[in-house]
């Protein structure tokens, strides 16, 4: 199952396809009881969007053939028992791809010519995604992180070894009294350089925040010698680079909820003064017309905020019932992928802190 939202990934995803591109969505649970139900509604689902090929008259037989095997192969290709809080299929003529989020998302089948990605964009958002980069003197490692895990990254070279050779040097070490240490090497310099380099272009291609570990020697030489690596967060720990993905996460994860507290905080208080300046934007229906005109800056979300709408004569939002077949269900999906679109950054915050918001606001650029 896909986890990683690359923009070269996205474009992909959102590229027109012969009619039907199926996209099927359902919420999924981590853990009893809840999950027990989960089986169950991934084959409904996926029996519903079977249902609709059969139905639709513009899927010709042999297209409605082709998709439905393409559903039963991503089908056979979900793993629940890793489930996270949402899963995604989408199938289309030749292809299929199955997406696991952590964050939830409405249960439904969409037939359409392209693929329906506002839920990946949110989710992939809403998890603060990050890089930690761990280095030792002969190896560095890449590890992707998120809400509450990181996994290793093998992606532009990464990780990167090198084999140590002792460089002994009687006479240096006769008169320094000791012997150097391995990260003044001119050899392990360069490997560190190199490292950066690699760094650089993987963070041209998926830009994230960057925390960097290893040993104090290791990272005073990565700001002498690196560029990308100056402007991240050092974290003297060293042994993560031979570590466990497990053993990365309890050390960096104090750091990145500091830096999340931080990013609320400044985030409050930017929405704060834009009240004051009377660029201020709070609940679904206001942010949502500011978004559809571009005028979104900064938008601000509480983490498990969700809301049922329907559009009221097309001028606004209102709140809308269960089983109503105009509802939106996942009309703050649909913000925060408008958002992004025109170039707005989004913030996830803890539910409870944005008060009489409601939810969800924006700072507006007039």
């Amino acid at each position: 199952m896909e986890h990683e939202l690359s923009p070269a990934t996205l474009v992909e995803l959102r590229r027109p396809r012969p009619y039907p591109a199926v996209s099927v969505l359902t919420p999924t649970h981590r853990r009893e009881p809840d999950n027990a139900q989960d089986p169950v509604r991934l084959r409904n689902v996926v029996a519903e969007a079977k249902k609709q090929l059969e139905t639709d008259p513009a899927v010709t037989r042999e297209r409605r053939a082709d998709v439905v095997r393409q559903l039963d192969q991503a089908l056979a290709e979900v793993d629940l028992a890793h489930a996270e809080d949402g899963l995604v299929i989408f199938a289309a003529p030749g292809e299929h791809q199955v997406w696991s989020l952590a964050r939830s998302v409405p249960e439904r089948v969409v037939l359409s010519d392209t693929f329906l990605t506002r839920n990946l964009v949110s989710a992939q958002v809403a998890e603060h995604p990050f890089w930690v980069m761990s280095v030792s003197a002969d190896r560095v490692t890449l590890w992707s992180g998120g809400a509450d895990r990181v996994t290793e990254e093998y992606t532009g070279g990464f990780p990167l070894t090198r084999r140590l050779v002792e460089n002994f040097d009687a006479e240096r070490e006769e008169r320094t009294g000791g012997r150097p240490s391995t990260f003044s090497d001119e050899r392990t310099r360069q490997f560190l350089r190199e490292a950066d380099t690699a760094l650089s272009a993987v963070l041209r291609e998926l830009p994230r925040p960057l925390y960097v570990t290893g040993e104090q020697a290791a990272l005073s030489v990565l700001d002498e010698v690196g560029s990308v690596t100056k402007g991240a967060v050092h974290f003297p720990h060293g042994g993560l680079a031979h570590g466990t993905a497990e053993a990365v996460w309890r050390a960096i994860r104090p750091l990145h909820e500091d830096e999340a507290r931080r990013g609320t905080a400044a985030a409050t208080r930017e929405l704060q003064t834009a009240r004051g300046r009377r660029e201020f934007a709070a609940g679904v229906d206001e942010v949502w017309q500011n978004a559809r005109e571009g005028r979104v800056r900064l938008l601000v979300v509480e983490e498990n905020y969700r809301i049922r709408v329907r559009d009221d004569a097309g001028d606004h939002l209102i709140p809308a019932e269960s089983g109503d077949p105009t509802a939106r269900e996942d009309i703050v999906d649909e913000i925060v992928e408008q958002c992004l679109e025109t170039g707005a950054e989004i913030r996830f915050v803890p539910d409870g802190t944005l008060g009489e918001a409601d939810g969800i606001a924006g700072v507006l650029r007039y």
